[in-house]
């Protein structure tokens, strides 16, 4: 390698991180005109998604996401420091993999139970709680309208299906590609109900089964007195929140 390439590689360097830097100081700018309860705004989920399509330079999407979760990362910490209170369930190493994929480097702090990450959420931290936690701790939400579901793990299809979800005070915002968490105590199987919402014209699928409680990801952002949801079967069931989809990379 040659003293010119070397200097070459010097001033692409120092290139990208001085656009890197403005980059997260235009992200920090957002969210603070957003408010500390924003927390995935349809903008940056739009961007990423606009990014993952375009992969110029052919960077590999994982990669790219990992990389602009980083970026907003960094510049929420300037704004609105996040707090993962992570439940991490039966595997805790998939479990904070996941939590670093969806929300990079920010404080995360273990938490033994469902119980104390929701405390923790209460407090102002960012839940992030098991599917497989044995207790239907979902079901609690909809007596707490102001904890709401805002992210689903892993957030890239190809790590699999959903196996956690992402609980704070925040109002999700629809972008175009979402899904609903949404539980009802309708008794039966978990296909009765999808037929009886299906011939409403809603579509969806089952993630949990608890307590006497059932939980859905439906397709779409609904809100939470949709008169579709409210003829569905159950004498207490709501909406706990919406997240967007998982990246289909």
């Amino acid at each position: 390698m040659t003293a010119t390439e070397i200097e070459t590689e010097d001033d692409l360097d120092l290139a990208l991180l001085r656009r890197l830097a403005q980059r997260v100081a235009a992200a920090s700018a957002a969210i603070a005109a957003a408010g500390p309860r924003s927390l995935v705004s349809a903008d940056e989920e739009h961007t990423l998604r606009r990014l993952i399509r375009v992969r110029a330079g052919g960077l590999r999407a994982p990669a790219l996401v990992r990389i602009w979760r980083e970026l907003v990362a960094e510049a929420r910490a300037a704004q609105a420091p996040v707090t993962l209170a992570l439940c991490a369930g039966a595997d805790p190493g998939r479990a904070v993999d996941h939590a670093r994929l969806s929300f990079g480097s920010a404080r995360l702090a273990l938490q033994p139970q469902p119980e104390a990450a929701l405390a923790a959420a209460r407090a102002g931290a960012v839940a992030i709680l098991p599917l497989d936690a044995g207790k239907p701790w979902w079901g609690r939400l909809l007596a707490e309208p102001a904890l709401q579901v805002f992210a689903a793990l892993p957030c890239l299809a190809q790590l699999g299906d959903t196996t956690a979800l992402a609980v704070a005070q925040t109002a999700p915002e629809p972008t175009g590609a979402d899904q609903t968490f949404w539980v009802t105590d309708a008794p039966g199987p978990a296909s009765g109900v999808l037929a009886a919402l299906a011939r409403d014209g809603v579509a969806g699928e089952p993630l949990a089964e608890a307590g006497g409680l059932k939980l859905f990801a439906l397709v779409g952002f609904y809100q939470a007195h949709d008169p579709r949801l409210a003829r569905a079967p159950g004498r207490l069931s709501g909406v706990i929140g919406a997240a967007p989809t998982p990246l289909d990379v």
